[in-house]
């Protein structure tokens, strides 16, 4: 599968550019914004490459992941935003009350306005659902449904309570977000983190992948095979 990497967001989160069916594609995590000095930096590359993206995927809600979502709501007003639920008020309009906790405890609260009355969800991921099945309620053709149908939601908290990853098991391609990385997983000790749920959802990843799998996380190098790493 030829996903594009684009590094976006004061920490250069792996925002990956996922094709569908024709132009059609998906974003996964995109923390593109002023801050960073590189807001147009995704939306750029979708309009030069005449891409349409249906939807934003997130990993997780830390802010790092979700800064970008203003810009890409102001070019592709039609865009679904699919988060979960158990990090949904990571987003939205009071995401500056949820994400200020994070931001004080590591003392980036000058980041706080960029994460500040985000776009709502639209759609809710769910374990085990795939894509087709979590915008059912969108006007999709069939050709796209088939497409997203190929991508299944893993729930893995333990980097954060909503943590999932995206696994498409005909391509064998795993979207990690901050569960897991090369020879490493995320870190445990922000608000909603948990040591021992991390390490339950890296078995998870291990017992339901096959082992050839190519793993795309959320930062640093990507494109690892899940035998490497285990």
């Amino acid at each position: 599968m030829n996903l594009h990497l684009l590094h976006t967001g004061p920490l250069q989160v792996n925002t990956y550019i996922v094709p569908l069916f024709e132009n059609k594609v998906f974003v996964v995590d995109s923390a593109a914004c002023s801050f960073s000095r590189d807001e147009d930096s995704v939306t750029s590359f979708l309009k030069k490459n005449n891409l349409e993206p249906v939807a934003v995927i997130l990993t997780h809600g830390h802010f790092d992941h979700v800064a970008g979502l203003k810009n890409l709501k102001k070019f592709f007003p039609e865009i679904k935003i699919a988060i979960h639920k158990a990090d949904a008020a990571l987003i939205g309009e009071n995401s500056a009350s949820a994400q200020g906790k994070a931001l004080y405890q590591m003392g980036f609260e000058q980041f706080l306005p960029f994460v500040s009355k985000l776009p709502e969800a639209t759609n809710f991921l769910e374990d085990k659902k795939t894509l087709d099945e979590v915008f059912s309620d969108c006007n999709f053709d069939d050709k796209l449904k088939s497409s997203l149908s190929e991508w299944e939601i893993l729930h893995t908290p333990g980097h954060t309570e909503g943590s999932v990853c995206l696994y498409n098991e005909k391509e064998l391609t795993l979207i990690s977000g901050d569960t897991l990385f090369y020879h490493s997983w995320g870190r445990t000790d922000l608000i909603g983190g948990n040591e021992a749920k991390i390490h339950e959802s890296l078995f998870k990843i291990n017992d339901y992948c096959d082992e050839k799998t190519l793993v795309y996380p959320g930062h640093d190098y990507s494109a690892f095979t899940l035998e490497e790493n285990f």
